[in-house]
């Protein structure tokens, strides 16, 4: 018994060693993300007026130019705000609210809100005010916090590098992904260029430069590039054109007409798909090197077949992850067709259903296919793996 306790032990601690390495990647992935971060993306205001962002307080609404027509809101609303920060704090101004009329878009304030104010600077001059949007920066930190501090108590040092790469992932997306979209870069190459980083971080930093990081690296990405392939070929059939994301025509009329939204619209597909399939190439990895440490002299065609009788077990519950992800956002456009008795067919035959499907089948698609990709290509790195390693 003394023995075998002194082998969980030593296993324990081994398995808890912060080694130099995971450290100095670590360090290495947060100064990306700093020096990421204060790279200008090139788009921001120009001209002489500036713009200031402050908190401030609904004091009190004038609604007699306010009208509700059934559903709809017309007409306007003077509100008068007071800011709650920064040199212009105690200062009261006015804004008209204009309403017009759609539910999604049109805000209705009452005395006490909190709102996101935007005051337009000339100088120290304030020339202008627009209120935003209800003030909810304060609760999205305080979610985010929480969300950080469960995070570290529960995972600890594979904690803290999650945070390091749940961060330098929004940060590559604001700073690179989406001003290289803007500035006319091919969409696919691009996505499938920050992809392959991003999943090169995020595999390495969690489980090192190790044979399981390899492999589930190798395995995720060669997911990823197929369900790219698939995006393309079956999106150039489906003949789903870009415009029918959310705010792109917004985006073609704010001068960037050249943007070709049909590629960037196919390039969100294996973007959104990539992090199941990390997650499952993850899975999948693993199981195979906890099998290699526990039987050695476990043959290639073994190792082999347990990784795909791991894949098997998990993919039927990932497509249905996929599934319900897609569904869960688009249930109010599936509301109206049911509500109105339009049939199945002419509904799976609509371009927003069509895209959808697209999504997740293609998704989908790339989910089954990792689970072999891996299975080979983690038993040939795991297998040669040194013993020293495990």
């Amino acid at each position: 018994e003394i023995i075998m306790f002194r082998k969980i032990t030593t296993v324990l601690n081994h398995q808890n060693t912060i080694r130099k390495g995971d450290i100095l990647f670590a360090a290495l992935c947060l100064l990306i993300s700093l020096g990421l971060l204060f790279i200008p993306t090139g788009f921001h205001r120009t001209g002489n007026s500036r713009i200031r962002p402050v908190k401030a307080r609904v004091l009190e609404t004038d609604n007699s130019s306010f009208h509700i027509i059934g559903l709809t809101r017309t007409g306007e609303q003077e509100i008068t705000v007071e800011i709650l920060r920064g040199p212009d704090k105690g200062e009261q101004f006015s804004y008209i609210n204009h309403f017009l009329g759609k539910l999604d878009l049109d805000k209705v304030y009452v005395p006490g809100d909190n709102v996101y104010t935007v005051l337009q600077l000339s100088g120290e001059e304030v020339t202008g005010v627009q209120v935003m949007d209800r003030y909810r920066l304060g609760t999205e930190a305080a979610l985010l916090g929480i969300f950080i501090f469960f995070l570290l108590i529960f995972a600890g040092w594979t904690g803290l590098k999650a945070v390091i790469s749940f961060f330098l992932t929004i940060i590559t997306i604001v700073k690179v992904l989406l001003p290289g979209y803007l500035n006319g870069y091919n969409p696919l190459l691009l996505a499938l260029g920050v992809t392959a980083f991003l999943t090169a971080i995020i595999i390495f930093l969690v489980a090192g430069f190790t044979a399981k990081g390899w492999s589930a690296f190798l395995g995720s990405f060669a997911g990823v590039l197929l369900t790219c392939l698939m995006a393309v070929f079956f999106g150039k059939l489906f003949h789903i054109p870009g415009e029918i994301q959310s705010f792109s025509e917004l985006l073609l009329y704010s001068g960037f007409i050249k943007l070709n939204l049909t590629d960037i619209f196919l390039a969100g597909i294996f973007i959104s798909a990539s992090g199941a399939v990390m997650d499952l190439a993850m899975d999948i990895s693993a199981s195979m090197h906890e099998i290699k440490i526990k039987k050695p002299d476990i043959t290639l065609k073994e190792l082999i077949m347990s990784g795909l009788s791991v894949g098997r077990s998990v993919i039927g519950t990932m497509t249905t992850t996929l599934l319900l992800a897609y569904a869960g956002g688009f249930s109010t456009v599936l509301m109206v067709f049911l509500s109105q008795g339009v049939p199945v067919r002419n509904v799976l035959n609509i371009q927003y259903v069509a895209a959808e499907i697209l999504h997740t089948v293609t998704g989908s698609f790339g989910l089954v296919s990792v689970a072999p990709l891996t299975a080979v290509i983690g038993a040939f790195i795991i297998k040669r793996e040194k013993k020293t390693e495990s």
